[in-house]
């Protein structure tokens, strides 16, 4: 990676990664219906940040992730529908479950 060789910083700042998901919400409102924020990149209280910044849509609930965590992310592996309401109770959100076509399972 170009930042290990001192030639490009390693990524977004948090504030960036919040900014980059509440831009996006607002120039693609009409064309683009879900934001997705990944919990396993952002953590839960970056989660929580995000989706009140303009995100409406968590990643999956993930078993033995290792793609993140390979890249460094320290946030978790694995988190299942429970997390998921956990995680989004204080905000006073819906949990919807959905397929990847975005087809509502149920709620």
């Amino acid at each position: 990676p170009l930042f290990l060789r001192g030639r490009a910083r390693r990524g977004p700042t948090f504030r960036e990664a919040v900014l980059m998901h509440a831009v996006g919400r607002l120039h693609y409102a009409t064309l683009i219906n879900n934001i997705q924020v990944s919990w396993v990149k952002m953590g839960v209280e970056g989660v929580r940040r995000i989706l009140a910044a303009g995100a409406n849509d968590l990643g999956g609930t993930l078993m033995d992730e290792n793609i993140s965590r390979a890249a460094g992310a320290t946030h978790g592996q694995e988190m299942d529908p429970a997390g998921f309401a956990d995680l989004v109770a204080p905000l006073g959100r819906t949990l919807v479950q959905r397929t990847t076509a975005y087809q509502i399972l149920a709620r």
